[in-house]
């Protein structure tokens, strides 16, 4: 804590706001952001690799939060303020940081899969040390939070990084990666859902319960876009650079509208358990972004708009 009480006494309202827009780098939304960006128009491997990093990282991290039961820092120490601008996203147990390990387990696997283009691995260190230092800024994890974070993410990019080291490597491995992740995200929805509730707070039962439903829907997801692409086959991620720019904002929109737009529609049709209706938008929001929209590319690279293909010739002389 003493670490901690340095930082809360050289607090200004710019690096207040600094670090709270900072930290949101760690988040749910950049993880997919960039697993779908990847995965839709640049490296599949690397989408896969980038979005499996975040998901096995995830499960790690509340499993653990829930065995160790280590409370916030301010819950710890009374006297001890936070930024309150974090305090809502603050969820659940302190114990390991759960926005130190999504942003070191993306970026991470980011600076691995990418190592050939340096200012890529350079970028992804610096969005990972100044995110895990926002979290301490920030008031809502301690230094052990966050170092044990980077230490399983790190973990996880070393023992994932072979199955995507080859397209021999991905196509023999992968299902194993599934079988794996699907067991381990069983195991942690069993452990929550029987955990005794008795010396559990509620709050972060119920945090833990969500975040359960949530990798057990994106496991099934993942799942059902395996079995798909065995069926239909490999999309080419190639296209003109606004027919890339159609992909990401079209296949964003709609993922977004099924994570937000559904989510009562769902609830109601799962009779109001939230918990279950997580896990159907979760299933949904993987399926199409891994398995229905890729389906659109072959259709999408057709189109051609002769303006933007002439800007696009005179940024390539311009460039020669």
């Amino acid at each position: 804590m003493n670490f901690l009480r340095f930082l809360e006494s050289i607090r200004t309202p710019f690096l207040d706001w600094f670090f709270s827009l900072i930290t949101e780098i760690g988040g749910e939304t950049v993880l997919l952001v960039l697993g779908f960006a990847f995965f839709w128009c640049i490296d599949k491997k690397q989408g896969y690799f980038t979005l499996l990093c975040g998901l096995f990282g995830t499960v790690v991290n509340q499993g653990l939060k829930l065995m160790c039961k280590v409370p916030r820092p301010w819950v710890l120490d009374e006297n001890f303020t936070i930024v309150e601008s974090a305090r809502e996203a603050a969820t659940g147990y302190s114990f390991p940081s759960g926005h130190t390990q999504n942003v070191a387990g993306t970026f991470g696997s980011l600076a691995v899969g990418q190592r050939k283009h340096k200012w890529v691995v350079i970028a992804s260190a610096a969005i990972i040390v100044l995110v895990a230092f926002s979290r301490m800024y920030l008031g809502v994890h301690t230094p052990a939070d966050v170092l044990t974070s980077l230490a399983l993410a790190l973990g996880l990019i070393l023992l994932l990084r072979p199955v995507f080291a080859s397209d021999e490597n991905f196509r023999r491995y992968m299902p194993y990666v599934v079988v794996v992740g699907c067991a381990l995200t069983v195991a942690l929805l069993l452990y929550v859902f029987l955990l005794p509730a008795e010396g559990v707070d509620a709050l972060n039962l119920s945090s833990a319960k969500k975040n359960a439903c949530t990798l057990f829907g994106a496991v099934l997801g993942l799942v059902a876009v395996f079995f798909l692409e065995k069926l239909l086959g490999d999309f080419d991620t190639r296209a003109v650079w606004y027919v890339q720019v159609i992909k990401l904002v079209g296949g964003f929109a709609v993922v977004l509208l099924i994570k937000e737009l559904l989510r009562a529609p769902l609830n109601f049709i799962c009779f109001g358990n939230e918990y279950v209706g997580r896990s159907l938008r979760y299933f949904l929001m993987v399926v199409f972004a891994g398995g229905v929209w890729p389906m659109t590319f072959k259709h999408l690279s057709k189109i051609r708009i002769a303006a933007l293909d002439r800007i696009g010739k005179r940024a390539d002389g311009g460039e020669k």
